[in-house]
């Protein structure tokens, strides 16, 4: 039985034909799984899908019934890179069946100028659902993590008395219990410290290159989450050869995302000038660029506005990529640089970015922070 069973197996890695040397015919739904292999891995000979194909619809319904969900994101990235199938996109039916995931969305912002007026709805469907998923996934961790980092930074230790927190006071000072009188002798008084409209600025800037795509995805989701955080100004800046603020966009992730051209240069030196220029509080301020550094521009003003930003004191952190996709391609001579003047820069995946920001706000040594979380890149 398993030698059988190994045989079906090894019949459908090869793919059949005369030179597979199995001799095994799949019938059922082997056979008919063998087929969706077959028009995306053996399309020269079986004809394809085909970018206008009326079977695209049925064998992307095909693959999710044969295969887990994991494998279905896979061969849709294959059919659209092998076979071309952008195309497909641009038909309401094929966006309906299509499993939605980050790659996808990337697709759709690469393409959001061009999709017909009867499938834009569609996208925006497939894109909200793609969102509202990493909002219920990601929204958690980054609020608690980063309130958490704010709040131990708002605590008052030389409190007004209306200004004492007596929760926390009470149970710093348990230890100080008097029997005899039946109270707590407050030692050490904690309060609530005077807030102010925002305790830290915190400034995106984000390369909207065609290779930044799923990048920008998670940058936009973790955007919206901390904008809606009062104790934090979030701004929103994408570049490419342009520079374009979407900080007005932060309370709607889908809007933001369908801002965002991805594709084209890309110009860092001109997103450093201008994000200079909205700093105002730059010793209170995380400045995150996501880029990899490849830069289109002028190279040496690009380092001019990296060091100028670090010494007016702005806690700049360089990520060559948010995403879980494994190391980037990068330009290797200008991270050694931004390293050079103290600015860490690695790779960062998304379980990993709400404790970044909350060390960021913290003002913790971020290279030593992404050496213990296996970040810090290896030279």
């Amino acid at each position: 039985m398993n030698n059988e069973f190994n045989l079906r197996k090894w019949r459908m890695i090869l793919g059949g034909g005369q030179n597979d040397g199995t001799g095994v015919e799949l019938g059922g739904n082997e056979l008919r799984m063998d087929r969706t292999l077959e028009a995306l891995y053996d399309s020269e000979r079986s004809g394809g899908l085909g970018p206008s194909s009326p079977n695209v619809s049925r064998w992307l319904g095909d693959i999710r019934t044969f295969f887990p969900n994991t494998v279905v994101q896979v061969m849709q990235q294959d059919a659209l890179k092998r076979l071309n199938l952008t195309q497909m996109l641009f038909e309401k039916e094929m966006l309906e069946n299509v499993t939605p995931d980050v790659h996808l969305v990337a697709t759709l912002m690469t393409l959001s100028r061009v999709i017909p007026d009867k499938t834009k709805d569609t996208a925006r469907q497939v894109v909200r659902k793609v969102v509202d998923e990493l909002m219920r996934k990601l929204q958690h961790p980054m609020q608690q993590a980063v309130s958490g980092s704010l709040n131990r930074s708002m605590r008052n230790y030389r409190p007004r008395h209306n200004e004492i927190n007596w929760d926390i006071t009470i149970r710093k000072n348990l230890r100080h219990y008097q029997p005899e009188f039946k109270t707590i002798i407050p030692e050490v008084k904690v309060g609530y410290g005077r807030k102010r409209t925002a305790l830290k600025d915190v400034v995106l800037c984000i390369d909207q290159s065609g290779s930044m795509g799923t990048s920008v995805v998670y940058s936009g989701i973790f955007g919206s989450v901390m904008a809606s955080i009062p104790a934090i100004r979030t701004k929103m800046v994408v570049f490419d050869t342009a520079v374009a603020d979407l900080t007005e966009e932060l309370t709607d992730p889908v809007e933001l995302l369908f801002g965002v051209q991805l594709g084209g240069g890309t110009d860092i030196n001109a997103a450093l000038t201008y994000c200079r220029q909205i700093i105002t509080r730059p010793m209170d301020t995380v400045l995150v660029l996501i880029t990899d550094l490849y830069e289109g521009g002028n190279e040496a003003e690009m380092r001019k506005r990296a060091a100028e930003l670090t010494a007016a004191g702005v806690q700049v952190v360089v990520l060559l990529a948010l995403n879980d996709e494994g190391a980037p391609s990068y330009d290797h001579d200008n991270a050694q640089y931004f390293s050079s003047l103290g600015i860490p820069v690695f790779a960062c995946t998304p379980d990993k970015f709400p404790d970044l920001m909350a060390a960021s706000l913290s003002r913790q040594d971020i290279g030593s922070w992404a050496a213990k979380e296996d970040l810090a890149l290896k030279r």
